[in-house]
């Protein structure tokens, strides 16, 4: 990385760090992860002490199955209600849960209430993710500044990756579950006082669509209509397949390949978390970069060909650097896949966007894991390792092109997002949203002395001057002159009215143009947006100045 690459992202990262809103999120997301990893060992380690390994088992993939059917359904709340008070109820809800699991966990006679409570906080950990990630762009001041948030939350997960089970661990040497559930129950009420004094920014319009299954639904429909997104989580589950396939491949490759015994399990996993970390590192060097399809395809590639050299190669040293591979490719993927999509979904039901996409994640990691047996009975440990990296290299294959065109159709001119910044309509939309924005603009040229549109006229296009003047006239009489970075016609759109006035080019025109769907749909989907759209009008009207 060049001086000035370096300087212009310590200046990004430093200015996420200044984002008082912004720290208060990445900081409530550390606290939340934190508790959810350590309290998955207090669960794993009370259900082993009360009922044997075969609970172990039983009882994380009753947690993993509920928390993916559920995780759509649930991320309905997180575009319904305030994103921030959805952040507050979860875990202030699992606050609770934990507490009462710190009481139950030490009476004999509570097993089952145990577990029951158990999944009941899995099944809120991708609410509080869904809501957070879903709320991170309204919190953003530039695109670039959402892609170095997204890498602080993949850091945070990275570190509570291993710091979480050892926090667990310190805690049950000296003590028992019950501390552990205590102790996190603590650590998620602290994320609830951080979301707490965030300030109310950037919540949904609720959702206009008629009928509780189109809300329950939304989410899913989305992602199978918008093209960019499909190609995404498709790829971003398979990656997830595998990573469930490794969860249970990792202790045959240590036990059965490597004869490292039972705690080279934890050599290899605890590689992969620190190769997460490390990735933090590598991937803030694209922080800046609009385009991230390249980094996704290569964090992708890094969950399947050191996959690939440890079958071919089952050695512990490289199996070591190669698995911490893996780990940087986790990163890669998680920061770019994940802010691509945030800028390919709509604003309004990003929510359960997310919460589908965690459904699809945790449903994908429990099918590899069921099938990670099948493979090896079938293949042997190393075929079983083997096939597992070939997977997302032969998915890439023939879905390269579909990625590289969700850069290619994200790209847009600088130029054109600051004339779309400088619309006081527009002002108040998150970075992603304005880019969506950006990429729905048709450019049109006007020559000079033509009428761009006449008063009494239909409207159905909304108007920003990317260069020339224009005049407004009314009733014969010369209202205003117009230059670079005016808009106009915003009027006939909101109100569903005839044209107000005429506008004609005073001299050759350019002009950036929006249609109405687009324009109504994105006015309408954002209440500070609205309200901003009306003051304008409302200025306008009792003289009609424009239309």
């Amino acid at each position: 990385m060049d001086s000035s690459r370096l300087a212009e992202t310590r200046a990004l990262f430093a200015g996420v760090f200044r984002n008082a809103d912004l720290r208060r999120l990445e900081l409530a997301w550390a606290s939340s992860n934190l508790a959810s990893r350590a309290s998955a060992i207090a669960v794993a380690v009370y259900a082993y002490e009360a009922d044997g390994i075969a609970a172990v088992g039983i009882v994380a993939f009753v947690r993993l199955v509920v928390a993916a059917a559920l995780s759509s359904w649930l991320a309905v709340f997180a575009d319904r209600r305030p994103r921030r008070q959805v952040l507050i109820a979860t875990d202030l809800s699992r606050a609770c849960l934990l507490g009462a699991l710190a009481v139950l966990a030490s009476l004999d006679y509570a097993r089952p209430a145990v577990y029951v409570l158990a999944i009941a906080t899995a099944v809120l950990e991708p609410l509080f993710r869904s809501a957070q990630v879903a709320h991170t762009p309204a919190l953003v001041t530039s695109p670039q500044e959402l892609t170095a948030a997204n890498v602080l939350a993949s850091g945070v997960e990275s570190v509570a990756l291993f710091a979480g089970p050892a926090v667990g661990a310190l805690l049950l040497a000296v003590s028992s579950p019950s501390a552990v559930f205590a102790v996190t129950a603590c650590l998620t009420l602290v994320a609830v006082a951080l979301v707490a004094r965030i300030g109310i920014a950037g919540e949904p319009e609720p959702d206009a669509g008629s009928g509780r299954s189109h809300t329950l639904l939304a989410g899913w429909r989305t992602i199978a209509s918008e093209a960019h997104l499909r190609v995404v989580i498709a790829l971003f589950s398979i990656q997830t397949l595998v990573a469930g396939l490794l969860n249970v491949l990792v202790v045959a490759l240590a036990i059965e390949v490597l004869d490292i015994g039972t705690a080279g399990v934890g050599w290899l996993a605890g590689m992969i978390g620190i190769g997460a970390t490390v990735g933090v590192f590598v991937v803030a060097g694209f922080a800046g970069r609009r385009r991230l399809s390249r980094p996704f395809a290569v964090g992708l590639l890094l969950w399947g060909i050191p996959l690939v050299l440890v079958a071919v190669w089952p050695e512990l040293a490289p199996a070591l650097v190669l698995l911490a591979l893996v780990g940087v490719g986790n990163t890669l993927v998680d920061v770019s896949g994940i802010t691509l999509m945030q800028r390919a979904a709509p604003d309004a039901v990003l929510g359960r966007v997310f919460g589908a996409f965690e459904a699809l994640v945790l449903l994908s990691m429990g099918i590899g894991s069921l099938l990670a047996p099948l493979l090896v009975a079938w293949l042997g440990v190393r075929g079983a390792v083997l096939a597992a990296g070939c997977l997302v290299p032969v998915a890439l294959v023939p879905l390269w092109r579909p990625l590289a065109a969700v850069d290619a159709d994200a790209h847009v001119s600088a130029e054109q997002l600051e004339l779309l910044r400088a619309v006081p309509i527009f002002t108040p939309l998150p970075p992603p949203s304005l880019e969506r924005l950006a990429q729905a603009l048709v450019e049109a040229r006007v020559v000079a002395g033509s009428t761009v549109f006449e008063e009494g006229g239909h409207g159905d296009l909304f108007y920003v001057l990317a260069d020339g003047k224009a005049v407004v006239e009314s009733g014969g009489r010369r209202l205003r002159t117009l230059g670079k970075g005016d808009f106009f016609g915003e009027i006939a759109l909101l109100r569903d009215v005839p044209r107000t006035a005429s506008v004609r080019a005073a001299s050759d025109l350019r002009l950036l143009v929006l249609d109405r769907t687009t324009f109504l749909a994105t006015v309408t989907g954002d209440p500070a947006s609205a309200e901003a759209a009306g003051s304008i009008v409302a200025a306008r009207l009792p003289s009609p100045v424009i239309s």
